[in-house]
């Protein structure tokens, strides 16, 4: 009795490398979790020694600009803001490392075709994230900011808790940052064969549609210039991802 051979890419991944049980794969996600929260823990130390220059120069900077009074309303409220912008940054600066770390997580349950991309993936998707906290720190923070500080009425001073900001411009930049993820996730689904890209250019002027009210819900003022701003990038991760569902697609049909 002969034994069979199995030709797939997978069968042969599988002859080189040891199956894995349940324990090993938990042990193995330990190990990956561990990695991910030392670059976080890395990454919040390089924040804390650069924490004044974070606070004044980067996140109260919006803030001073639009003529808004910040103020703590906690005894210890300034040490855990900077403890948490600390922390908050380390997540950020190690945005990369997390999203590598998970790859590797995943990667035994895929081909070897499948693996070679993974640089790529990795540095694609810090790019598209990095790309949105940037467009929402120098577009849509000062516009938002700009708008609440010229709304109502003259007789109401805008003093605003730093817990308070903080929280807004932390939600804002990420919210951005994970919209921007937008090819990405095309790619992904395009893959799993969810979506196509004639399903995206069919409606293509109904996503038009959502993403002016967005821009607009965004863009909490009346001025049209804003809004355009705010949905031109919108419009261009659209297009984008449309390619990246067809080159997606066109990579496996080859395959």
């Amino acid at each position: 009795m002969t034994e069979e051979r199995d030709d797939s890419p997978r069968g042969e991944m599988r002859g080189d490398e040891k199956e894995m049980s349940f324990f090993d794969h938990l042990e193995e996600l330990r190990w990956r979790l561990v990695k991910a929260l030392v670059s976080v823990v890395l990454g919040a130390i390089v924040c804390w020694i650069f924490i004044d220059w974070l606070i004044d120069g980067v996140l109260l900077r919006p803030a001073i600009k639009s003529g808004f009074h910040l103020q703590n309303l906690k005894p210890f409220g300034q040490l855990l803001l900077y403890m948490e912008v600390a922390i908050i940054g380390g997540v950020v600066l190690s945005t990369p490392v997390i999203l590598y770390q998970l790859w590797k997580f995943i990667a035994p349950g895929l081909m070897p075709r499948e693996r070679k991309y993974a640089f790529w993936i990795v540095a694609f998707t810090s790019i598209c994230f990095f790309s949105g906290i940037a467009f929402a720190y120098f577009a849509m923070l000062p516009m938002a900011l700009r708008f609440f500080a010229a709304f109502g009425s003259k007789n109401i001073e805008n003093n605003i808790a730093i817990q308070e900001y903080i929280s807004f411009v932390v939600s804002v930049i990420l919210g951005a940052g994970i919209v921007f993820e937008l090819p990405m996730a095309s790619w992904f689904l395009s893959k799993l064969g969810i979506l196509k890209p004639s399903f995206m250019r069919h409606y293509r002027r109904h996503a038009i549609v959502v993403i002016f009210i967005l821009a607009a819900a965004l863009t909490p003022g009346t001025d049209p210039v804003s809004q355009v701003i705010l949905a031109i990038p919108l419009m261009l991760l659209y297009e984008v991802s449309i390619w990246v569902s067809k080159a997606a697609q066109k990579k496996e049909q080859e395959t």
